[in-house]
């Protein structure tokens, strides 16, 4: 396997009561239609997507769940089933923050407990300014702490597996804050591990029989593991979007609430519709009080993402590993949940939760399948030379009718190219979108591993762009108004002094440039925005291109 151009391992996460199991009325299987409707969905989504992902899929509408297999290619369907154990990544954390909370519940823990009270004595920890880590920044991504330990190299393959509780806590001597704690919002797995940690020192049991016995044997998940595997589950093998196999991430003792947890569809069910309350068992107010907002600019809960839309909150997490995505949502206040597992990894390729989100509520849009096409010849003249990529020379080069990419002192990248306008290399988990800047010329956004770095060509490219002539202020009020994104974000397009700006729902105005006939680039930011028009020529619509996805938008 070549190796990665760059690598940011992403995961893009009890009260001490008898040992019992749920007691809840036994939900009713959906009918064959139903799953039927579920399947053709899913389907949909998947058909021929050159991911070649399998998916695993249930949609709880109060006592009824759906569920679905899907496979993007049907000769592959014995690839998972009911049996299957998937590894879900970060949504393990959703968990770990349940069993906090029932310490919390039995007085044994507080969220405004320094972190430094559950770590050996003599733990150098860093503050800012007298203000220590709380276990609220913990799990509100507050902390100030890095993504991952510093001056820990990490395997790609496998990169939690040899980490230990001595090489996180030593790393937090090489930490330095640059801001107080609670104050920003920055997704951390460092911060996550060390709560795996600390939560399974204070309960005085190991991470895995902790979660056992206060979560997965009271609510039923039978089939939930993170190494002691059931003897009657099948382990799901993950899959890079190439369709390779590849090794399952692995992690070390009481780290494994960060992104450990692996199981089964039903099993995830189960966990959804307790916290739906629909299964009664004594961790089930430590689940409501995982929900609960926490005070802050960013809406989440307890390692819940929070999504707010038309009076309701859609609690959400996505979790992903080398080889597998996952996605768990719910809308408590309309009974309904939803499960998404796949056995290939889906970071860099996106849309996952947001197809999520859409069968959880129709309001959202659809996502469309990923089909591998021809790039436009003239588009892959346009890209090809060099580029400055976060200080790392990087060269693209035509191959007859495909684009390579090449980074200094590493293997060239062959890349294929699909319908969403993005190039992927073959040989890895990642993607290329193509960007325009004011000037006509492309630029490019590299997703991998979680995170996105953007390119700016350093030379001028095979083929240069003839200027467009300047539109006026009446051709460019032709493209105002609004276009809901989502249900809850609205892109509003409006004509200020002659330049069109878009201004996104809580967000300020970004100026935009027209690079091609109805095509607009962003003049500080990497994106694409192409207007739609109908047969008589009036704008209906735009589909907005950034990071690698489309999201199209009806004109209201």
């Amino acid at each position: 396997m070549a190796r990665p151009l760059s690598f940011v391992p992403a995961l893009a996460l009890t009260t001490l009561a008898p040992l019992t199991f749920a007691h809840a009325a036994t939900p009713a299987n959906a009918s064959a239609d139903e799953n039927y409707a579920l399947q053709q969905a899913v389907h949909a989504r998947l058909d021929g997507d050159r991911t070649g992902a399998c998916w695993a899929a249930a949609l709880i509408d109060g006592a009824r769940v759906q569920r679905a297999f899907v496979c993007a290619d049907p000769a592959q369907f014995t690839r998972i089933g009911a049996d299957t154990a998937f590894e879900i990544g970060s949504i393990s954390k959703t968990m770990t923050a349940a069993l906090l909370a029932e310490l919390i519940g039995a007085g044994k823990a507080s969220l405004d407990d320094p972190l430094a009270a559950y770590l050996p004595a003599g733990t150098v920890l860093p503050s800012f300014e007298g203000q220590p880590i709380l276990l609220r920044h913990l799990v509100a991504h507050t902390s100030g702490l890095p993504a991952l330990p510093p001056g820990i190299a990490l395997d790609p393959l496998d990169p939690y597996a040899r980490l230990d509780p001595k090489q996180l806590l030593d790393a937090l001597a090489r930490v330095k804050l640059s801001h107080a704690p609670g104050r920003e919002f920055a997704y951390s797995n460092y911060a996550s591990m060390l709560l795996s940690y600390a939560v399974a020192r204070r309960a005085g049991q190991d991470y895995e029989t902790l979660i056992h016995e206060r979560l997965f044997e009271p609510l039923g998940m039978r089939h939930a593991y993170i190494a002691r595997k059931p003897q009657d589950v099948r382990t799901a093998s993950g899959h890079l979007p190439n369709h390779q196999v590849v090794p399952a991430w692995n992690f070390g003792a009481d780290l494994a609430g960060v992104g450990g947890v692996r199981a089964t569809l039903d099993d995830m069910v189960r966990y959804l519709q307790a916290q739906l309350g629909q299964i009664e068992s004594p961790i089930a107010p430590a689940l409501t009080m995982t929900q609960q907002r926490l005070p802050g600019a960013t809406p989440i809960a307890m390692n819940w993402m929070l999504l707010e839309h038309d009076g309701r909150t859609f609690h959400q997490h996505a979790g992903g590993t080398g080889g597998f995505s996952a996605f768990a949502a719910f809308d408590r206040s309309r009974s309904r949940g939803v499960v998404l597992l796949s056995d290939t990894a889906l970071t860099s390729t996106g849309g996952f939760a947001e197809f999520g989100l859409h069968l959880l509520d129709r309001e959202f849009p659809t996502v469309k399948p990923r089909k591998a096409v021809p790039a436009a010849p003239a588009l892959l003249d346009a890209l090809a030379g060099d580029y400055d990529m976060a200080g790392m020379r990087v060269t693209l080069t035509r191959r007859d009718t495909a684009l390579a990419i090449q980074a200094g002192g590493q293997p060239e990248l062959r890349m294929g190219h699909d319908d969403h306008g993005d190039f992927y290399p073959l040989q890895l988990d990642a993607l290329l979108t193509p960007v325009r800047g004011a000037d006509g010329r492309y630029g490019f956004v590299w997703q991998q591993g979680g995170g996105s770095t953007q390119a700016r060509p350093v030379s001028a490219p095979a083929a240069s762009r003839p200027a467009l002539p300047r539109l006026s202020a009446q051709a460019l009020r032709a493209f105002a108004g609004e276009y809901p994104l989502t249900p809850a974000f609205v892109l509003t397009i409006s004509e200020r002094d002659g330049e069109l700006y878009a201004q996104a729902t809580g967000q300020g105005a970004l100026r935009l440039v027209a690079v091609a006939a109805d095509v607009f680039a962003g003049d500080a930011v990497a994106l694409e925005i192409h207007f739609e028009r109908d047969a008589d020529g009036r704008v209906t619509g735009l589909a907005l291109h950034q990071n690698g996805r489309i999201i199209h938008a009806v004109r209201r």
